[in-house]
């Protein structure tokens, strides 16, 4: 394809994600199911190219600055506090759902190899964290739900890598060894935390010194590529490597970051984010294209594989809900003969862990990285691409009703010991102590008397409202609905002096950003 043409291509396909990622919003639908059905839908277009992936430049491109982010958002003591379920999640239920669809996948096609169906598996187990992320973005868990699917999310492609390589190498050469398995994989996670450590120390050891909002924000962004790139060129995790820099960046950006660089960085990167992530999932329905025309045609796909790929899928599924259910009637147990202290998530939490299963770009770049000529290559490309398609549609539509019915309810242990009330007092008076200090000259004469008497009034204000939330919320609102209106208000002035030509441009700018910072100081407030 002539360059200029693909650039018009990528072009038209961000005007796509804008118009479709609005449709889903009017239609209170997950933007990637409209993303993944109007790729599809486009991928069918009259003149249209057909799109193809290079696997391993669409895992390069997206993969690391995705798993960045979800590690920088991540709740690190969270993290520490569950990993025991993140890991059960993230190895075991991959290797138990990846055994079940190899199984069931042989049964239904005998002639299919033991290791194509062994590929199948690990292709499809590992839950996605684009897709992950996504959905969850769009409804309200309980703090523990969420830590075990963002962790499992981020995790387990490893795992599912380490699967895949043995499936395939046991494909080509007809060899396999689980004690080899089992080791190679201690070394891909062991050796990634380690690049992905030294990649973390390094950035906060050159962060403290660039000083330029710019220079930070633009070696932060590189982060992720240089974690995943050093930890495969290593042979190691690149995955784990992503993850580890991101969760030592994200613990240390509080420190290290003006809050300059916090605003501008968070701002640029939401953006980069929403683009990249939203590209993939219609890259995914673009490929729907190809996948059909591999397989022969919708009608050979519909009549030859849909029956198999339905009960894959529905295989698929009913692992997942094993392992989980499973999983909790072992913490229940040894709750119950005092042996742990961890507590069960209960039916509905269960129900919800088991139901958030949604696949996507990597198990699209594993199933079309399989060598040409691997036995059964058409039947597991069609079939990831069917449970790509059948988890998001599906279970992402549905998530958000599942969590209604099972009213899942957040355990004692795990809410925050304060409020963001009554955190936001004790901020105030440690605030106050150091104005007191300071407010005073060194003869003991008072310098600051109206600085002193407004934080003596916050402190007093917070302090109050912390402890009677609730009689006070309706008049704060109210309060800030007005500071609104005069900030709006204001910017229409200044706007309307702009225009006759009263004010220059830096004065407009200058004045706009106090305002803007008013705004969103407001809308927080109120929030």
């Amino acid at each position: 394809m002539d360059p200029i043409h693909l650039f018009e291509l990528v072009i038209a396909m961000f005007l796509a994600i804008i118009i479709l990622h609005y449709v889903a919003d009017k239609l209170k639908l997950p933007p990637s199911v409209a993303l993944l059905v109007g790729g599809a839908s486009l991928a069918f277009l009259p003149g249209l190219p057909a799109i193809t992936l290079d696997p391993g430049l669409v895992l390069v491109i997206f993969l690391p600055p995705l798993l960045m982010d979800g590690a920088w958002g991540i709740a690190l003591g969270r993290l520490r506090r569950h990993k025991i379920g993140i890991a059960s999640l993230a190895v075991g239920a991959v290797l138990f759902t990846s055994a079940v669809v190899a199984v069931a996948a042989h049964l239904l096609l005998p002639s299919l190899p033991w290791a194509a169906c062994a590929a199948l598996g690990a292709i499809v187990s590992p839950p996605d964290a684009v897709s992950a992320r996504a959905v969850l973005q769009r409804v309200k868990l309980p703090r523990r739900l969420q830590i075990l699917l963002e962790g499992e999310s981020l995790l387990n492609d490893a795992s599912g890598l380490v699967l895949f390589r043995f499936a395939i190498a046991a494909g080509v050469t007809g060899g396999f060894s689980a004690v080899d398995a089992a080791g190679e994989f201690l070394l891909l996670a062991g050796g990634g935390a380690l690049v992905g450590t030294a990649v973390g120390a390094t950035w906060v050891l050159l962060a403290r010194r660039l000083g330029d909002d710019h220079l930070m924000i633009a070696t932060t962004c590189l982060l992720g590529w240089i974690s995943y790139l050093l930890g495969e060129m290593l042979h190691v995790s690149g995955v784990i490597a992503t993850v580890t820099t991101g969760l030592i960046a994200s613990w240390f950006q509080h420190t290290i970051f003006a809050a300059s660089t916090r605003m501008l960085g968070s701002s640029f990167w939401s953006v980069m984010i929403f683009l990249m992530e939203a590209s993939v999932f219609i890259l995914i329905g673009f490929t729907l294209r190809g996948v059909v025309e591999r397989g022969g045609g919708f009608d050979v796909v519909a009549h030859t594989m849909a029956g198999p790929i339905v009960v894959i899928l529905l295989a698929l599924t009913l692992a997942r809900f094993v392992w989980v259910f499973g999983s909790d009637l072992v913490i229940w147990l040894c709750r119950t003969l005092g042996i742990a202290r961890y507590q069960p998530l209960g039916a509905g939490g269960a129900t919800i862990l088991s139901w958030a299963g949604m696949r996507g770009v990597v198990t699209l770049a594993l199933a079309l990285s399989i060598p040409e000529g691997f036995p059964g290559r058409d039947f597991i490309l069609v079939t990831s691409f069917a449970v790509i398609l059948g988890t998001v549609l599906v279970q992402g539509t549905t998530l958000g009703l599942v969590i209604g019915w099972t009213k899942p309810v957040e355990p004692e242990s795990e809410r925050a010991r304060l409020t963001m009330a009554q955190a936001e007092a004790a901020m105030a008076q440690k605030q106050l102590v150091t104005v007191q200090s300071l407010a005073y000259d060194g003869e003991g004469t008072l310098i600051h008397p109206r600085l002193l008497e407004r934080y003596q009034r916050r402190a007093t204000m917070i302090i109050d409202y912390a402890e009677r939330t609730e009689h006070y919320t309706p008049g704060l609102h109210a309060h800030f609905d007005v500071v609104l209106a005069a900030i709006a208000t204001g910017r229409s002035e200044l706007i309307r002096l702009h225009r006759l030509g009263k004010i220059d441009n830096e004065t407009l700018h200058e004045l706009e950003r106090d305002l803007d910072l008013e705004e969103l100081s407001a809308i927080s407030a109120k929030a």
